[in-house]
């Protein structure tokens, strides 16, 4: 068998693994490029969508799902495997992504109407993304699918959202048995709600993440620091801006300013407004409500005592495009939306408003794609492009890495010396910048002695 890297590889989007048996292809993920990698979501797949099988998809990430409305457009008609609680998070993000592609079309083809230049296309449209609902296969954890007599597969949860999974592969080939394994992203430990990743036995292929590959999160420390920019922050008059996933991200925050914090604290946040100001967040907000089979034992037991561990008096909901625009008059408050990165939607409105103000505060609490407005902003840019307007940062910057959902460096190596049996072949490092992939691979050489490999995009390897 071969397996193609059609994405995520030494870069940190775009998750896309192709894999052809002697009778069946298929892919692992098909995920959309951010940063300043996403022209590459306009080149043709580097495979025939026709020609697939079946989709298994680690999770609901954009980065991980958002070119599979294209996939159907150009021809796939196989089943995605996922599971149930994946299966409804992508819906509402895909058809969430293809509102951002058509809606940037528009504003593009103005433009270029103005210029006399010829018009674009969106990458998809709704219809595109409404079609992937069709194709969707939900399946639980430890369950296992047998594609036919030569393969089969199991999902783990990999506690990085709600309902992501590792996917551990048998394939039969030339009467011996091979496992292959997809970490997909694993999960920070101790991320609010969701329970931590689970561990396999053994494998002969690991595929394996590296976005945090050379860092360390220190989770407890970087809550409290939360609690403390808030605090200062309101206390100088400003607003604190979150820039924050709709999916998994604003989740965690909204427990750790609910439960985290211990009860003293939590009283001060009581008379702090605080809004959520995020179609898609809400959406997902509601989905993490009805999964509790996802819950780790701390939120069961906030459910059991009759606490909603992400829903409270003080929170808002802002649903319109009006209530929105109202919190531009807003002083000392605290405002979470999206895009994480920074790219698309109402946080950019927001950042609008506060990004000149040297009372207000910006807080990042997931990673920045290389070429996204939120990396310019947090690698220190002194002056940020918003709608075309140049603007002067003077707002305080903060990171809070600790909230990440991914698995740091120590999270990473603990998974993977916790593989029973090892890695018997290979380890494939994939969705990571350079830096962060080489200094993984040099500590997996340490605990491994499985060959070690970082491919390009578009390497193949038969194994």
């Amino acid at each position: 068998m071969k397996i193609k890297f059609c994405g995520a590889a030494r870069t940190v989007t775009g998750s896309c693994c192709y894999i052809e048996t002697c009778k069946r292809k298929f892919l692992i993920d098909c995920g959309m490029f951010q940063g300043n990698k996403e022209e590459l979501n306009k080149e043709d797949f580097p495979f025939n969508p026709k020609e697939l099988d079946f989709i298994i998809l680690t999770h609901a990430h954009i980065d991980h799902s958002g070119r599979i409305p294209l996939l159907i457009k150009k021809g796939f008609k196989g089943s995605i495997y996922c599971t149930s609680a994946t299966s409804e998070l992508v819906n509402i993000m895909l058809k969430d992504s293809a509102h951002i592609q058509e809606k940037e079309a528009l504003w593009d083809n103005k433009k270029r109407l103005r210029k006399g230049l010829e018009t674009v296309e969106p990458l998809y449209k709704m219809e595109d993304a409404e079609l992937v609902n069709e194709y969707l296969f939900p399946l639980s954890y430890e369950k296992i699918e047998r594609i036919d007599e030569n393969i089969s597969f199991i999902l783990k949860d990999a506690g990085h959202l709600l309902g992501s999974c590792l996917v551990v592969l048998k394939i039969k080939e030339n009467g011996r048995i091979k496992t292959i394994t997809f970490t997909g992203d694993l999960g920070n430990f101790n991320i609010p709600i969701i329970r931590d990743y689970e561990y396999i036995d053994e494998t002969d292929y690991l595929i394996i993440e590296s976005t945090y590959g050379n860092r360390i999160h220190e989770a407890e420390k970087e809550s409290e620091d939360l609690y403390n920019i808030i605090i200062d922050t309101i206390e100088r008059g400003g607003n604190v801006i979150i820039p924050s996933f709709a999916v998994g991200r604003t989740q965690e925050v909204l427990y750790l300013l609910n439960y985290y914090i211990d009860i003293e604290k939590r009283k001060r946040l009581k008379n702090i407004e605080i809004y959520l100001d995020s179609p898609l967040g809400i959406q997902a907000t509601e989905i993490f409500e009805k999964h509790k089979e996802c819950y780790d034992e701390e939120a069961l037991r906030l459910l059991n005592n009759d606490i909603d561990p992400i829903n409270f008096d003080n929170l808002n909901i802002i649903k319109t495009s009006e209530e929105s625009m109202a919190l531009n008059e807003k002083k000392g408050v605290v405002i979470i939306s999206s895009s994480g990165m920074c790219e698309a939607g109402r946080i950019k409105h927001h950042l609008k408003h506060n990004i000149w103000r040297e009372e207000s505060s910006i807080v990042f609490v997931g990673y920045q794609a290389e070429g996204t407005l939120g990396r310019k902003i947090l690698d220190g840019a002194k002056e940020v492009s918003i709608f075309g307007e140049k603007m002067v940062v003077k707002a305080k910057i903060h990171s809070i890495q600790g909230l990440s959902g991914h698995a740091d460096v120590n999270g990473i190596l603990n998974w993977v010396k916790n593989i029973k049996n090892g890695v018997r072949e290979s380890i494939f490092i994939i969705h990571g910048e350079p830096e962060a992939q080489e200094s993984l691979k040099d500590k997996l050489k340490v605990i491994s002695n499985a060959d070690i490999l970082i491919p390009d995009m578009f390497d193949e390897y038969n194994i």
